[in-house]
Formats: structure tokens, C-alpha cells, sequence
């Protein structure tokens, strides 16, 4: 699918059947009404916050200033602030995007905002604080992050088993994306056996990507340093090239896994497949193209996670062709070829999982020392 001349190809991008998510939040673009202006003229239909992203918000210029002048009595120490100011901002997203969440009759229109990163190794901490979140939010349009670590796949069970909308992130590997998959599927199961109504139960597997090329790219640049000839050019064939092929297989189990007479005595309630959500899609090799993580996941009941500056780049020049389903049998090719040289990808995944968590706590530790010193002054 091309792009007609002066179509908005994030519309286009939408219009395929993929949702488009803002992968950025801050109290300025919900005051300056820029976030409403990306959902009516963007096609953006949902946002995604994360520690990193809070902390970049909060502690930098003026745009909190009125909020922390205005925290209310009894907020005793910098996680409950920090909680105060996010629960805000994530309702007053989910308030722009319930249009869009009313007229999807609750397929998207979701804001999401993610558990401490202190609870990634902590499965009731994280049942626990999940729940108040979702309590605190009061929001049908909101999604609980979580993270796919060990502790975090058995939390989003029993999250959804009480009814509440997990967006599972930090996926890397296609056997966690299983886990967390079956994990949804087990949480509604547990829901529809107490009689409760499971057709508003929402959920994305936020599955990572770039950081996977990052990671294998790295090796793949060490073995190029002493290979020659034909072993050279098969190992340079493969930079920039694992990430995507190991998110297309994913989707194929997700396709897998959502059919057939289990999903659908589920389906049959009314329930939702739980969207695969494609996250980290910045570019972060120059080498290649700026937009290359959403030409290339094109796929039908998806969503593409998109940072501002990578959303406005796609805005610009993106092209719009489905391309997540193309070329299965060279993605298996590509992973194969990986194994053959002995990298491997379980070790890659695992490892990009512990920086992951590792990402998110340490903005999280300068994000509250900063709230400290906000309240201090």
C-alpha cells in the first residue's frame, strides 16, 4: 500500500489496521492541547508513559511548577508525589482519547502507566500497586504496565483475572511473549469462570525492538573485525536485520495463539485479543533509516508505540505497505543464520530484559531525588 500525494501516512498507517500510540507524555502537550491536535489530525489513538519519559518531563524546565505548587496535604515523600502528578497527567490523556475509545466501543483509546520499577522482581508489590493504580486512575480507557520479567508474567494473570487492563512491557523474546500471552488468556479464563463480564478486560504485549538490533548488531560488529570474504559479507547481511525478524515470528505465534477452540470459547463472551504493541521503534543506529521500525511491522489488530520526534519523521516520509507478514520463511532464515554463528538470541533477549529493567529504575531513582528537591523548594 503507497501513500497518495499529501495523505498523512500516520493515517494511512492507521487506516491498515494498525493503532498509533504516542510513545511520550507531559503536562505541556495536555495543556497546549498538542495531544488532542495528534489524536484529531494525527490519527493517534493512545499514549505510553514510562519512568524515563516521566523523569525527562518533571525534572526539566517550568511545566510542573503549578502542579507541585498545587500537591495536596498529606503527600508524605517523593514516590507519593510522583504518583499524585502521573496519575493526573495519564487521566487527563485517557480523557482526551476517551472520543476514541467510545467509538471503538473499547478497542483503543488507552493511556498507559507503568508500576514502580523497584517491583520488577516483586509479584504481589506489583499485584498491589497495580491495583491501586487502576483504583487511583478511575479510568476505563487506562492500562497497568507491568514488566515480562518472571515476577511480572504471574502479576498480569491475576491482574486480569480481577478485571484490570495490563499493558505487559519489556518483551523481548518470542517465549516470553508467549508466557505473557497465555497469561492474558489464563487471567480471562479465571475472570469468565467467576461470572464476571470480560468484554472491557484490554491488553497489549509491548514487544521491543530496536534494543534487540542494538544488541546483536554490537556482536555481529565483532565478528566482522576478523572475517573475510563470503563469511563477511553473510555476517554484514544480518545488521539490522534480527530485531524485525524476530518480531514477525512473534506475531505469528500471536496469531497462533489467538484462534482456535480456546481463544474462541472466550471470544465468544465477547473477549479481545491481546494486540501485539510494537515498542522501542526509534532508530538508534544512523545507519539506518529513521523510520524503519514502523515500515517494517505493518500488521493488521497491532499497535506502533512511536516517540514524538520518530512520529513526526513518519508524518513526514513514511511509507505504508504491509509488511509484518511478509517474508516469514526469510525471518526464520535470518534467526538461523544468527545461530549458526553462534549468537545467541536467548542470551541477547535476556540480557537486553535486565538492562531493560535497569533503564527504567535508574531515571526512576533521579526522577524522585528530583521530585525531593522540588518539594524541598
Amino acid at each position: 500500500m503507497s501513500n497518495q500525494k499529501n495523505e498523512n501516512p500516520l493515517v494511512t498507517l492507521s487506516e491498515s489496521g494498525q493503532s498509533v500510540w504516542l510513545d511520550y507524555i507531559s503536562r505541556k502537550i495536555l495543556d497546549n492541547g498538542e495531544l488532542a491536535r495528534l489524536v484529531r489530525e494525527d490519527a493517534v489513538s493512545g499514549v505510553t508513559s514510562n519512568p524515563a519519559i516521566f523523569e525527562k518531563s518533571i525534572s526539566q524546565g517550568s511545566d510542573y511548577d503549578a502542579a507541585f505548587s498545587a500537591l495536596p496535604a498529606g503527600l508524605s515523600s517523593a514516590k507519593s508525589v510522583y504518583e499524585h502528578i502521573a496519575v493526573l497527567d495519564i487521566q487527563a490523556a485517557a480523557d482526551v482519547l476517551r472520543p476514541v475509545y467510545d467509538r471503538t466501543a473499547g478497542g483503543d483509546g488507552f493511556a498507559s502507566l507503568e508500576v514502580s520499577p523497584e517491583l520488577a522482581h516483586d509479584t504481589a508489590g506489583t499485584i498491589a500497586e497495580g491495583r491501586a493504580l487502576w483504583a487511583a486512575l478511575g479510568r476505563p480507557n487506562v492500562l497497568i504496565k507491568v514488566p515480562a520479567t518472571p515476577a511480572g508474567i504471574p502479576a498480569v494473570r491475576a491482574l486480569i483475572g480481577e478485571g484490570i487492563s495490563v499493558n505487559v512491557t519489556l518483551l523481548f523474546a518470542k517465549q516470553a511473549y508467549e508466557d505473557v500471552a497465555w497469561a492474558y488468556v489464563e487471567g480471562l479464563e479465571a475472570l469468565a469462570a467467576k461470572d464476571q463480564p470480560i468484554e472491557r478486560v484490554a491488553s497489549v504485549a509491548s514487544f521491543f525492538v530496536s534494543r534487540i538490533d542494538s544488541a546483536v548488531d554490537a556482536r555481529l560488529e565483532k565478528k566482522i573485525e576478523t572475517a573475510s570474504g563470503s563469511e563477511k559479507i553473510e555476517i554484514e547481511s544480518l545488521l539490522g536485520k534480527v530485531a524485525i525478524a524476530n518480531a514477525k515470528l512473534a506475531y505469528l505465534r500471536y496469531k497462533q495463539i489467538f484462534s482456535g477452540p480456546r481463544w474462541q470459547a472466550l471470544a465468544d463472551r465477547g473477549a479481545r485479543p491481546q494486540r501485539v504493541l510494537w515498542a522501542s521503534t526509534s532508530t538508534k543506529n544512523p545507519k539506518y533509516r529513521d523510520v524503519l521500525y514502523i515500515e517494517e511491522l505493518v500488521g493488521p489488530n497491532t499497535v506502533n508505540t512511536i516517540p514524538l520526534e520518530t512520529l513526526l519523521a513518519f508524518a513526514d516520509h513514511g511509507q505504508v505497505r504491509p509488511s509484518l507478514e511478509e517474508d516469514v520463511a526469510g525471518a526464520e532464515a535470518t534467526l538461523a543464520k544468527l545461530a549458526s554463528l553462534g549468537i545467541s538470541l536467548d542470551e541477547v533477549t535476556s540480557a537486553v530484559l535486565a538492562d531493560g529493567v535497569k533503564k527504567f529504575s535508574e531515571p526512576f531513582a533521579k526522577l524522585l531525588s528530583a521530585v525531593d528537591k522540588r518539594i524541598a523548594r
